[in-house]
């Protein structure tokens, strides 16, 4: 162990020598604490003490609390080392341990969350769970001071109580990943996701379901191809409505851009503060879609302001993206995005602080409500009651003006926010969340045909092919000081290869193409389960942990199956492969079962499935790279919201591309009279080709049912 010593005397833990924020955020607390490794569990045997996991994430506002409550807090310290062998996770650096234990949670408790607390035997198997632990007990929650002398007692009184408690519950969890396959589904589990949504959906303040409200994307992708599939226009105002909503409250950051993690309250009023890297990356595509959908510049606007915020603050000079920014600056939650009403009359002139005040929502008493304190405290959370252009009429102003105004207010109050204590942020870089990063960029570059998105893309993809491979090409999940690290699991590979596709369509360079292809046979090679069907999270060659998960709930971010799955079915009809969408309907037969029990917690799985049984396209575009009308035929194709639907391009003098080879059905296609010539099927029907834009379109629109 490290015998140097912080500011404050303290002698750091063995956490000083790992990479995670996370982690080196507790290097120095009294608690003797290991990171995950075979030393601490050998340890527990030889002196046969319980294992105390404590797992969280840098950027967790009661992760913070219970660290500087109890885990910087001597007596605890030694409470803790006295009892067990801890333990301390990155969630995000391990996300295959989280979720073996948060299912562990789940099953024991009905409830989850972070930080999470498990207590387990020597053997890795749990016992006990639970999440925040309060120093001391209260409001009928216990505290450490009376938790730990009693699991130490319970340890040596009942010992073998335990350990039969611990495998019960091991084997419980094994069960729930074995189910055998189920038949095929129709569309009629597509139409209970539906309905299982409207039912949750919120008509007031959009959104599912009530207080605290998180913005679940990919259930809005899935009712965006729900109305598209069937027609249903309701499944569109839904979308429509959340998406303003949450762009108009504050659990949007008007000053800076981006997204917060969730709504507090059932108006989007009141975020949790944090930034992840995730929820801009899938937020971002949901408003890009709905442009296309729409054909609203407000849902364009809002994809570009979160891009704005992730390329400025997010953005390594690597290329990589960085995973989050924390809740709290200066110890207080939020405390980097509240302002007075006084704070903002000194920044801005008489007019310009009327009307910003106005707009935003700001009350001289505040508009945040202190839950302990039960008061308001003077601090506001900017919103805004309505977009501009319905806003503008009722102050009188033209709907430009309003913009230009509120824009040069905003640069103002960024200009003095930026003066403050920043939150902290999380720098390590996720080969999984990158891979929606790349998604999202790629998707926005294709729609409003944005260069910079593209090389901000192709940039991250850039990075992680050449930092984040071993030798023989399988990926890394972590990078962080120069160091990658930590195998990647099904995540990292499924959001990765649709970020590669999305690039794919973006560029069309067929090298990303044939990533994406190398990048699914290793997938396959070391994640399927060769019995059942589906993609474990971890490989084959991972660490042996005591469940091997295989998980096929949507969370905050989609499951890396129904990605998978999706990815399969899209990458068979770019290329003719038929055994990739083979391998997709295996996956949708060997979740079928999961996905009966809770339609609408499936929504990515939705899309996927979707691809598969309503009208499809694929479309090869033959023509010059960045002719003219090679240029005008891709635009039209990508302002349409065509969700099944497969874009290639064959540039006749471009033979370092090589689709052919990837793509051999696409070898006699060529420029008709030397002209960009579009090659449409629909619904695996061909028709003939055609130079005409418009005839294109006319065809892609035939297929109705």
């Amino acid at each position: 162990m490290a015998s140097s010593e912080n500011a404050t005397g303290n002698i750091p833990n063995r956490l000083i020598h790992e990479k995670s924020p996370y982690l080196l955020q507790h290097a120095y607390n009294p608690v003797d604490w290991y990171p995950w490794c075979g030393e601490a569990f050998d340890k527990a045997r030889t002196e046969n003490k319980p294992v105390f996991l404590s797992v969280g994430y840098s950027t967790c506002h009661w992760c913070h609390v219970m660290a500087h409550e109890s885990f910087e807090d001597p007596e605890i310290g030694r409470l803790l080392n006295e009892v067990f062998v801890c333990i301390k996770v990155d969630r995000e650096e391990r996300p295959d341990i989280d979720k073996v234990y948060m299912n562990a949670c789940q099953m024991m408790t009905g409830a989850g969350g972070w930080p999470l607390t498990i207590v387990m035997t020597p053997d890795r198997k749990p016992f006990f769970a639970a999440t925040y632990i309060p120093r001391e007990s209260r409001f009928g929650r216990i505290g450490l001071l009376d938790l730990i002398p009693r699991i130490k007692e319970i340890w040596k009184e009942r010992y073998y109580d335990i350990l039969k408690s611990a495998d019960q519950i091991v084997s419980s969890m094994q069960q729930k990943t074995t189910e055998t396959p189920g038949g095929a589904l129709s569309r009629d589990i597509i139409r209970e996701a539906y309905e299982g949504l409207a039912a949750l959906y919120d008509e007031k303040y959009g959104g599912f379901g009530q207080a605290p409200k998180f913005p679940t994307p990919h259930q809005l992708l899935f009712l965006m191809r729900y109305w598209k599939w069937n027609g249903e226009t309701k499944a569109l105002e839904m979308v429509v409505k959340t998406l303003q909503a949450m762009r108009c409250g504050g659990i949007y950051d008007h000053v800076g851009f981006g997204f917060h993690r969730y709504s507090t309250d059932e108006r989007w009023l009141v975020p949790h503060f944090e930034k992840m890297l995730y929820d801009q990356a899938m937020l971002a595509m949901a408003y890009t879609e709905a442009y296309q959908a729409t054909g609203n510049d407000f849902f364009k606007r809002t994809a570009c302001e979160i891009f704005t915020y992730v390329i400025r603050d997010m953005k390594s000079r690597s290329g990589g993206f960085y995973s989050a920014e924390d809740a709290d600056s200066d110890g207080e939650e939020g405390k980097f995005y509240f302002w007075t009403e006084g704070e903002i009359r000194g920044l801005l002139g008489p007019s310009e602080a009327e009307l910003t005040t106005r707009v935003f929502g700001v009350e001289k008493a505040g508009n945040f409500v202190d839950q302990l304190m039960a008061e308001r405290t003077g601090h506001n959370i900017l919103h805004i009651k309505k977009p501009a252009h319905e806003l503008a009429p009722s102050l009188g102003i033209s709907e430009e003006s309003l913009r230009h105004r509120i824009s040069a207010a905003r640069l103002s109050l960024f200009a003095a926010r930026d003066k403050r204590a920043r939150p902290y942020k999380d720098d390590k870089i996720l080969v999984d969340w990158n891979g929606l990063m790349i998604a999202a960029l790629a998707k926005a570059a294709q729609v409003f045909m944005d260069k910079v998105y593209l090389k901000a893309a192709q940039n991250a993809v850039k990075f992680i092919l050449n930092n984040m491979r071993e030798l023989d090409g399988r990926l890394y999940h972590r990078h962080r000081e120069g160091e990658s690290a930590i195998m990647a699991n099904l995540d990292d590979y499924a959001f990765l290869i649709w970020g590669l596709i999305e690039c794919y369509e973006a560029s069309h360079d067929a090298s990303l193409l044939k990533t994406a292809l190398r990048l699914q046979e290793d997938l396959t090679k070391h994640f399927w389960d060769k019995e059942h069907g589906g993609y474990y999270f971890t490989p084959d060659d991972g660490e042996d942990l005591i469940v091997r998960e295989k998980e096929s709930y949507d969370g905050a971010i989609p499951s890396g199956n129904s990605v998978a799955m999706l990815n399969m079915v899209r990458l068979s009809r770019l290329t003719g492969n038929a055994k990739l969408e083979a391998q997709a309907v295996d996956i949708s037969r060997a979740l079928a079962g999961y996905v009966r029990r809770v339609p609408m917690g499936h929504t990515q799985f939705m899309m996927a499935l979707g691809f598969l049984l309503y009208p499809s396209y694929e479309i090869v575009v033959a023509g010059r790279a960045e002719a003219e009308d090679t240029e005008r035929m891709l635009h039209a194709l990508r302002e349409l919201f065509l969700p099944n639907a497969v874009v290639l391009l064959c540039s006749p003098e471009d033979e370092s591309s090589d689709i052919a080879s990837i793509a051999p059905f696409t070898k006699d296609l060529k420029p008709v009279n030397n002209k960009a010539t579009a090659y449409v099927c629909t619904n695996f029907a061909c028709h003939s080709p055609t130079t005409d834009v418009t005839e294109m379109l006319r065809l892609l629109d035939s297929q109705k049912e």
